[in-house]
């Protein structure tokens, strides 16, 4: 089974059960749902996001904790929204499209809520992080990058294939992560797979690293790093002033944007 095709299964039979579990019980509060075609209706809204992510961030910042519905994943934020036990669901776009994709009647509204740098963070002053920025740029400049984004967002051309004979002899690099995070991050069977998976993959095969991939929740990714056990994290992980005094970033490797998920 490919790789879209077992993601969209997993997540269809997740929705389908939190829908029949909403039919068969009470909804909390059970009032009508707030009507909302832009940003400026979030305005006591009941807002669900990802605990951790720069929606959590953006969201509780602009409209107050007291508005705020945290999940540890984002497809159980979208759950809840199913349910109509929150009013919209702030989130990643990419996700966004997999996840609306899945379950009948959301939408996603058209002007995204932010738009925002991705990044992969090493603990401060680890010198492997200027060795990632050459890499990265060689790796956009090649193509290969491109071809790990529309193997995974357009589901053309074939998956990221480390070349034979490759290097290892600089070690091993840990990799945290969260993969609940598709097209970036999500397991497929028992492997992590996704764009970061893989461009972290393709980085550490041009710098002759052996690469290990942590799953955890995306709160502790940066913990992960700043203790040393993580060498780097990449999770869709977004650039903020606030994680720059806790982390060092790579140079950007894609431009992404948090939306806004509504019932239709």
């Amino acid at each position: 089974m490919k790789m879209k095709r077992l993601f969209a299964v997993l997540l269809a039979v997740a929705m389908t059960a939190a829908m029949l579990s909403a039919c068969g019980g009470s909804s909390d509060g059970g009032s009508e749902a707030k009507k909302i075609e832009s940003a400026d209706d979030l305005e006591g809204a009941k807002i669900g996001v990802q605990t951790g992510t720069t929606g959590d961030i953006y969201v509780t910042d602009d409209y107050g904790d007291e508005n705020v519905e945290r999940f540890n994943k984002g497809f159980e934020a979208v759950q809840s929204l199913t349910q109509g036990k929150i009013d919209a669901v702030v989130i990643d776009d990419q996700p966004a499209q997999a996840f609306v994709a899945e379950a009948e009647g959301l939408k996603i509204l058209d002007a995204p809520y932010v738009e925002e740098d991705y990044a992969m963070c090493f603990k401060k002053d680890n010198a492997v992080c200027a060795d990632f920025n050459k890499a990265i740029q060689e790796l956009k400049d090649e193509g290969t990058f491109d071809q790990i984004v529309t193997y995974y967002i357009e589901g053309k051309g074939e998956r990221y294939a480390s070349p034979e004979g490759v290097d290892r002899s600089k070690g091993k690099l840990v990799m945290a992560t969260n993969a609940e995070f598709p097209p970036y991050e999500f397991r497929e069977e028992q492997e992590v797979v996704g764009i970061d998976a893989d461009f972290a993959q393709a980085i550490c095969d041009k710098l002759g690293y052996e690469l290990e991939i942590e799953d955890m929740a995306f709160d502790a990714i940066i913990p992960a790093v700043q203790s040393g056990k993580a060498d780097f994290g990449a999770a869709g992980m977004t650039v903020t002033d606030e994680r720059k005094t806790q982390v060092d970033f790579t140079d950007s490797y894609y431009t992404g944007k948090q939306v806004i998920i509504v019932k239709e």
